[in-house]
């Protein structure tokens, strides 16, 4: 059964406009536009609204393979991106026309751009959807996802995550990237109702919609629950909330704490998981009960995958159903399928003796200080926890420097030196502190190293 007939399944799901209060059937979005039946590409420039949705939908009912892209991407990428690929539908909401293309009403509502003269090259048939490996850049870099790839990650995911079917489930995390894409088709599956919203999760309005519509669930990188922490949200009930999920990275051993203490108090849920675009979302999660016990963890695999650990460089390699087909980085290599159950992460890892995963940093985020090699991903941990939980970013200037960044302005340079002195005997004189007032963050809300990195 194909992704999308899986959620046409769940005929009682709703979906709710967050601006207008309007709820819409699944079952009124189904063959909603109109659209030609044939092979192609569709670039939709996705937010998180109703519309980007039920474009969305129509698409994965469709021969059509669905490229998802931003919709904040600067004009000059898109219009790159659009030259190289030559799609055949664009859904773009913030423009009403593009050269080459003609303007059409695909129903009363949504209007698409139509390519005048449709491309000629060849889309493998197991290619559906198209995630970029960028997000803001305008990369023609794609990661190829099969509708298979889709399905399996979902059912696996579904296997571990405490879905209800009258869950209400915002889509705070962005469908652009294979996170919020996960969120929206397993929920799409077995929940309710989804709210479609471009609120975001720190604004107050974000929280007067989850109360007013009982949400159930919310999830987020690290650094949203860091800043969730910071505005107070773990010193009160929210009581339509039932869990919470994570990817992305390992939270600070003070916070994790903190979301100990308070999904005990309130009887919650959290879910820490680890995945990557390349394998449809999702290819861990940590049970509960291990929050604390195995608290630095990824967790387990989920079900019908499985990890190994190249035994000369340490990297973790997954293996499962839902491993991808590829790189795309120009329409010749749309012909194209890599069938392959075997994923190299690109992170370093660990096992322990009870099978649970351990990141012990990424392959290239790794400096040399006077020789020797230091994990960058490991002394920013050490360095939050011995914070107190501090947000904090670490990154290498030229193998000579730490750089270490924050956002507190109260936090005193010497302070950080001196935990790096303890904890790692780094020498404070190749250590550079710098005070930002904010986070530079990616679209999906990772930390933007590249950024903080040019900034140096």
């Amino acid at each position: 059964m194909s992704l999308y007939e899986l959620i046409r399944k769940n005929s009682g799901l709703f979906f709710i406009d967050a601006q207008t209060g309007h709820a819409v059937s699944v079952r009124s979005f189904h063959q909603s536009l109109s659209i030609d039946n044939r092979q192609g590409l569709v670039f939709v420039y996705s937010d998180n609204s109703i519309g980007a949705v039920e474009v969305l939908l129509n698409f994965l009912n469709s021969r059509f393979t669905v490229v998802l892209l931003s919709t904040q991407l600067h004009a000059a990428f898109k219009q790159n991106l659009e030259n190289l690929y030559t799609p055949y539908y664009i859904y773009d909401p913030e423009r009403p026309a593009a050269y080459g293309y003609n303007t059409i009403a695909a129903s009363a509502s949504i209007k698409l751009l139509k390519r005048k003269k449709p491309a000629d090259y060849l889309i493998h048939s197991n290619i559906k959807m198209l995630l970029s490996t960028s997000g803001t850049t305008g990369s023609p870099k794609f990661v190829k996802l099969s509708d298979y790839n889709l399905v399996q990650n979902a059912c696996s995911i579904l296997d571990y995550m405490p879905v209800k079917s009258d869950d209400v489930v915002p889509l705070n995390v962005p469908l652009i990237f294979v996170y919020g894409l996960s969120i929206f088709t397993t929920n799409c599956m077995a929940a309710g109702t989804i709210v479609c919203t471009n609120k975001d999760i720190l604004q107050p309005e974000f929280w007067t919609d989850f109360a007013r519509y009982k949400c159930s669930t919310i999830g987020g990188v690290p650094y949203v629950y860091e800043a969730l922490l910071r505005i107070g949200f773990f010193k009160k009930d929210h009581p339509s909330l039932r869990y919470m999920t994570q990817t992305g990275g390992i939270l600070n051993q003070a916070l994790r704490q903190e979301i100990v203490r308070y999904i005990t108090t309130y009887n919650k849920q959290f879910i820490a998981q680890y995945g990557q675009t390349e394998a449809a979302g999702r290819m861990a999660f940590l049970p509960q009960e291990a929050l604390l016990t195995k608290a630095a963890s990824i967790g387990l695999p989920i079900k019908n995958g499985r990890f190994e650990i190249d035994a000369d460089t340490s990297e973790l390699i997954y293996f499962g159903p839902n491993v991808f087909g590829g790189y795309a980085n120009s329409p010749a290599d749309l012909s194209t399928w890599h069938e392959t159950n075997k994923l190299y992460t690109g992170d370093i890892a660990r096992c322990d003796e009870d099978g649970y995963y351990y990141i012990t940093g990424r392959i290239k985020r790794i400096i040399k200080l006077f020789g020797s090699r230091l994990n960058l991903d490991e002394v920013e941990l050490i360095l939050k926890n011995g914070l107190g939980g501090q947000t904090v970013v670490c990154t290498g200037i030229n193998d000579k420097f730490l750089q270490v960044a924050h956002i507190n302005e109260q936090l005193e340079e010497s302070t950080i030196k001196q935990v790096l002195k303890e904890k790692l005997n780094i020498h404070p004189t190749v250590v550079q502190v710098k005070y930002i007032p904010a986070m530079p963050l990616t679209p999906n809300g990772k930390v933007d190293y590249t950024s903080i990195m040019q900034s140096a």
